[in-house]
């Protein structure tokens, strides 16, 4: 089911630049989130890779067989391997030249899709997150993908950014119907999070995500839990679960964040995010909790969870 409002309208991407102020959908005395994360592995690379990057790379590559996850940090040269690889630029820009023969102009947001034995080299420094893939890309996949450049990727309302005049460009798909370019052992969309639903992706079936903050507003957070089995069984909960049920992140430029299967996540207040799945955005496998989240806030009417009201009048699966 789609959210409401799910619309195509043109978001000019000059307007990403305005910082803008944005409330949550919350009730007036709500329960603030928890400002402990409670698992949630994240680390900032504006710097290159520290610890909580070391430990994303075990977790996921344990929980992915056949993926490879790095970061680079200020270079020049990728030099060529016998891996698929998927550069997200998040720092630099100017130009690549491909195998000696091949050019593009690139920019923070924008995706390289190396093929076994690419290598390329930048005019100037660029730092980019780097993600080895079992499978091979499609032929009619670019090397070079520029989400605010190419004519065939255009802003599609939904997801994480459902409001009609959403920043929100896919840059890799699960299905040709969403966008061009399909490969389904990853995906990856651009957008601007004003105010997402409430949820998460299943264990059994579902994928994982990356938050990659590439600009954020200072009242820009999201929100996790790992315990969506209290969640869901909403009847259940009692006051002292309720407290400590969610947490708060508070979001900045050059935040890398890991959301394995099975996390319920919200992000709101203005952040432009690379959101990279993996595999890609198995369809079904989205399922909206801001419906349990109203129920339990019935129960306790002194005390409120943190939730989206749209989302919260329908059960959503996308």
């Amino acid at each position: 089911m789609k959210l409401v409002n799910d619309t195509s309208v043109k978001y000019p991407i000059t307007s990403i630049l305005l910082v803008l102020v944005y409330m949550s959908c919350t009730q007036t005395h709500n329960i603030q989130a928890n400002s402990q994360i409670e698992n949630l592995l994240v680390s900032n690379i504006q710097e290159g890779k520290d610890e909580g990057f070391l430990k994303i790379q075990k977790e996921f590559t344990n929980n992915n067989p056949g993926y490879q996850l790095d970061y680079l940090y200020n270079t020049q040269l990728v030099e060529k391997n016998d891996e698929t690889r998927l550069l997200f630029i998040q720092q630099g820009g100017g130009t690549i030249d491909l195998n000696g023969h091949a050019s593009s102009k690139f920019s923070v947001g924008d995706i390289i899709a190396l093929r076994p034995t690419d290598q390329l080299y930048a005019d100037s420094l660029f730092s980019a997150l780097v993600i080895s893939s079992p499978a091979q890309l499609p032929r009619d996949i670019p090397p070079f993908i520029r989400p605010d450049w190419d004519p065939n990727i255009t802003d599609i309302p939904g997801g994480c950014a459902t409001e009609t005049n959403a920043y929100r460009r896919i840059l890799l798909t699960w299905k040709s119907s969403v966008g061009k370019y399909v490969y389904h052992s990853l995906n990856a969309h651009r957008v601007r999070i004003m105010d997402s639903f409430s949820h998460y992706h299943p264990v059994e079936g579902g994928f994982d995500e990356f938050y990659l903050v590439q600009m954020a507003a200072p009242t820009a957070k999201l929100l996790t839990s790992h315990q969506v089995d209290i969640i869901e069984n909403n009847t259940e909960v009692n006051e002292s679960e309720v407290k400590r049920v969610i947490q708060s992140h508070s979001l900045k430029v050059g935040d890398f964040i890991y959301l394995p299967r099975g996390v319920m996540h919200r992000g709101f207040g203005n952040a432009l995010v690379q959101v990279i799945t993996v595999p890609g955005f198995v369809p079904g496998a989205e399922i909206g909790v801001d419906h349990h989240l109203l129920r339990i806030n019935n129960r306790f009417k002194s005390m409120q969870l943190p939730y989206n009201k749209e989302a919260s009048t329908q059960v959503i699966v996308k």
